[in-house]
């Protein structure tokens, strides 16, 4: 196959490995395709990777000039959703879907004493309705969870007051076998009932939390009134529930023709989502990048884009869920941030897709700028660590002192985030005896930065010390000897739980463990103690073998050296005969050692 173009494969390296659905666009900004992923990095990837048999896909793909994704929470999710946009857009490279296609839903019929079951053709009469499920199967487990727990009737009896008090029904098959408890000869009452009918609609929302908190209370009760059967019962409920595995996201058929817009922001970019529903389901999603202009906080984005998206998509919805709170007023439009259930869930997941559109945004910047990326995040890092400047040169110390023995340190240096390996330096511990991290640290920044000032180096704009407060004391107390403290930004950053400790400041600064500053942080200390750490040992390496070979006068590095290599060890030395002695080193060494090493 052909390879794609430059600008189709960067966008390849940035899709998520999630599931979700896919959109191949034109150049006239047409959909050709939608499909659907368990893994959309992979799906993706594949119509560009291998050898394509079917002429269709291979025109479809020379036509394709961008790619578009929505990420959702399971393969389900993004099975009804490909549905509902092939229905909505009807791209051209889509076999055509049938109505008669539609996918299932479950219903809590709107009638004394409701009936639960499964239909596909929703009424407006006042009954609740919930779904699309992605299959038969998938309602039907649900359905059969519910029977099996709260079993509810499937009869159509009017089972009104009037009818019930007259005897007008018998109880029928389903009563005696167990799947009925009886309303309709008021064998079961009304009110225990609709317990059972809430009961089964939190399992159908996926709120099952409740359901197994109510059937652990009634298994203990039972196991204490020594009623063992109904215990048992609860208990095989309660392993029912466990394993029930239906995940994929529900809807009530109620939340109808709304928008849903959410904002996600970094330094200099906000990302503003928009989902579309109608009728329960998804049926568009849009992302959009806006650049900040001044320090403009999330409801600015979102006042400049709710209005612009609408007319673009032509929504008349009279419902907007929102992220965050705003004061944007528009005529007969009623505006919402959920706090929780449905509504809330339905905002997350728009929260979740202007997440990744940022993220894959910045993929491809680092891939095909890599300047802007850096950029980008220098200016994140001053906004995070409330620095005067950027940080584009930092310096990072560590120390390495096992044992107690040849303590050493290095000091790594990141420019524009990136590791700049030419700049490294190794420091050995001169002043210091013995294991005192907190001294060895004081050396080493002194040494450092008297160096720069002596030879007229730039100064770091950040230095990061690998440690918590007393390293960092121990730090900036050098820099103050030097007349450097409030000139450097200086933080001390603690392994246990990635604190950031800033000079005279005792409580710590928790960033985002996906921040980026964080990670360039991390990376700048993991690499300090990488390469403090190699050094350490070369110096541990080279006292183990060379403390008795140091003693012996005319006997330097390069011939110590060279007999290491030869003899590997000094007790090889030591028994070595004096003609392979003299191989190695030449007679008059040869005699030296011979009279020095005893064996």
């Amino acid at each position: 196959m052909s390879k794609a173009p430059e600008h189709i494969q960067n966008l390849l390296k940035t899709l998520p490995n999630k599931p979700g659905v896919y959109q191949h666009i034109d150049k006239e900004g047409k959909i050709l395709y939608i499909g659907k992923a368990k893994n959309l990095k992979k799906r993706v990837n594949s119509y560009f990777t291998k050898s394509v048999t079917s002429a269709r896909i291979a025109v479809m793909i020379k036509k394709v000039s961008d790619i578009r994704t929505i990420v959702t929470d399971s393969e389900g999710d993004a099975l009804l959703l490909e549905n509902n946009l092939i229905k909505e857009h009807q791209p051209r490279y889509n076999i055509n879907l049938k109505d008669d296609k539609s996918y299932p839903y479950i219903t809590i019929r709107n009638e004394r004493f409701p009936r639960i079951y499964g239909l596909r053709n929703i009424k407006r009469d006042g009954s609740e309705y919930y779904g699309p499920y992605p299959s038969v199967k998938a309602m039907k487990a649900v359905l059969e969870l519910i029977k099996q727990m709260y079993p509810t009737r499937t009869c159509k009896y009017v089972l009104s007051e009037e009818n019930i008090e007259k005897g007008k029904f018998k109880t029928c098959l389903e009563y005696h076998i167990g799947n009925c408890k009886g309303p309709c000869e008021n064998l079961q009452n009304e009110k225990d009932y609709n317990a059972d009918v809430e009961a089964a609609r939190k399992i159908i929302k996926g709120q099952l939390g409740e359901v197994k908190r109510n059937l652990k209370v009634k298994m203990a009760g039972h196991a204490a009134s020594l009623e063992f059967e109904e215990a048992q019962d609860c208990k095989n409920r309660l392993n029912t529930l466990e394993k029930y595995a239906a995940k994929s996201t529900v809807v009530s058929f109620k939340m109808s023709n709304i928008d849903v817009f959410s904002v996600s922001m970094d330094a200099k970019f906000g990302y503003v989502n928009y989902l579309k529903i109608v009728e329960g389901a998804i049926v568009q999603s849009y992302t959009v990048e806006i650049k900040k202009k001044l320090e403009e906080e999330p409801k600015d984005f979102l006042h400049l884009a709710i209005p612009e998206i609408r007319d673009r998509f032509g929504s008349t919805s009279k419902k907007i869920f929102t992220s965050h709170p705003l004061d944007l007023r528009m005529k007969g439009i009623e505006f919402m941030v959920p706090q929780k259930g449905e509504k809330k869930k339905i905002v997350d997941l728009s929260v979740k897709n202007a997440l990744y559109f940022r993220q894959e945004k910045l993929k491809n910047i680092q891939i095909v700028d890599p300047d802007r990326h850096a950029n980008r995040i220098m200016t994140q890092m001053k906004s995070d660590l409330k620095m005067p400047e950027e940080p584009k040169h930092i310096e990072c110390f560590d120390n390495s002192n096992i044992q107690g023995t040849s303590p050493a340190s290095a000091c790594v240096v990141f420019k524009n985030g990136r590791p700049s390996k030419k700049d490294y330096r190794k420091f050995n511990i001169k002043t210091v005896d013995g294991p005192d991290d907190f001294a060895s640290m004081k050396e080493v920044v002194f040494r450092r930065y008297r160096r720069l000032l002596d030879e007229g180096e730039p100064l770091p704009q950040l230095i990061v010390i690998d440690g918590g407060k007393g390293q960092l004391s121990a730090a900036l107390s050098s820099l103050e000897r030097l007349g450097l403290r409030g000139k450097i930004t200086i933080i001390g950053i603690a392994k246990r739980l990635e604190e950031i400790y800033f000079p005279g400041d005792p409580y710590p600064l928790y960033l985002d463990k996906r921040s980026e500053s964080l990670k360039i942080i991390q990376q700048a200390r993991d690499e300090a103690h990488r390469f403090s750490l190699s050094h350490h040992r070369n110096r541990r390496s080279k006292g183990a073998y060379s403390s008795e070979l140091d003693e012996i006068k005319g006997i330097g590095p390069k011939t110590i050296k060279s007999l290491m290599l030869t003899f590997k060890s000094i007790k090889n030395i030591k028994n070595a005969s004096m003609d392979a002695l003299i191989d190695c080193v030449g007679q008059q060494k040869a005699n030296l050692l011979k009279r020095q090493l005893k064996s």
